[in-house]
């Protein structure tokens, strides 16, 4: 039973790059949570923004925090999971925000249900000033991105609202593929989806924070990428899997479209 004396460490990785604009109050929603075993490190790769001097406000209350040049954002990230400990593992980009109260909803689901390895949010998307601009449904089944409705539906795991084991981070090889420039966390989950069925919550943990100029909104890149890890991760399937998505694709069947696991 989880207890306030039973807190699960719980790792939270932050890479930021000049993102002075925002970080502050990325990081007001990760200490704000008064989570009491809190795991939070910062991996900044050099900025020349105001960035260092918002980082210093918070540095006694963060476990570990970093300012010097990097290989990108994935090489960031990787650097701080390699320093962390914590069982129940995170990163929140320097833009987005976590919801009230989500370390503490992440933290009694994983202790009281066990079979839970990774979880995901409901999807919320903010704009510059925090107001909520979309909310929908998560995509939680592999075969959606095995059969790439994605590419025709643009839906994905949100990934500031996704939570996972230590276990399961281990199993998955533990490291992002730095490769990858947009999409390391898509190809993270298509390694989860070898082992565990991701759950899903109606709970808003985190947002997803849409503004101009952001590297994310390359979707063509994006695409591009995700459709690489679809294609390694194909080769992952056993004979069986590979015969079901065959018959999929040429009836057209939906019966690999299984329902989300609610919690």
């Amino acid at each position: 039973m989880f207890t306030p004396t039973t807190y699960p460490k719980i790792s939270v990785i932050t890479p930021n790059f000049n993102q002075g604009a925002f970080i502050e109050r990325t990081i007001a929603s990760v200490l704000g949570q008064n989570y009491p075993n809190l795991e939070y490190i910062i991996i900044d790769g050099g900025s020349t923004d105001t960035s260092v001097e918002i980082i210093r406000k918070f540095e006694d209350e963060l476990f570990y925090w970093e300012s010097e040049k990097d290989e990108g954002m994935y090489h960031a990230i990787n650097k701080g999971f390699a320093k962390s400990t914590g069982t129940i593992m995170c990163w929140i980009n320097s833009d987005d925000v976590f919801w009230e109260g989500a370390l503490q909803y992440v933290a009694r689901l994983f202790t009281e249900r066990k079979e839970i390895q990774w979880l995901q949010g409901f999807p919320s998307v903010i704009d510059e000033n925090d107001n909520i601009i979309l909310q929908r449904d998560p995509v939680a089944s592999k075969y959606y991105f095995y059969l790439r409705t994605h590419e025709k539906e643009f839906s994905f795991v949100q990934q500031e609202s996704t939570f996972w084991t230590r276990n399961l981070w281990n199993e998955a090889g533990g490291t992002l593929n730095v490769n990858y420039k947009l999409a390391a966390d898509f190809d993270l989950w298509m390694r989860f989806f070898d082992h565990e069925e991701l759950y899903c919550t109606r709970q808003q943990l985190a947002a997803f924070r849409k503004r101009e100029g952001q590297k994310s909104g390359d979707m063509n890149l994006y695409l591009t990428e995700a459709h690489d890890s679809v294609q390694h991760a194909l080769k992952r399937l056993n004979t069986k899997e590979r015969l079901k998505l065959r018959f999929a694709r040429i009836t057209g069947s939906s019966f690999l479209n299984k329902p989300i696991k609610w919690i």
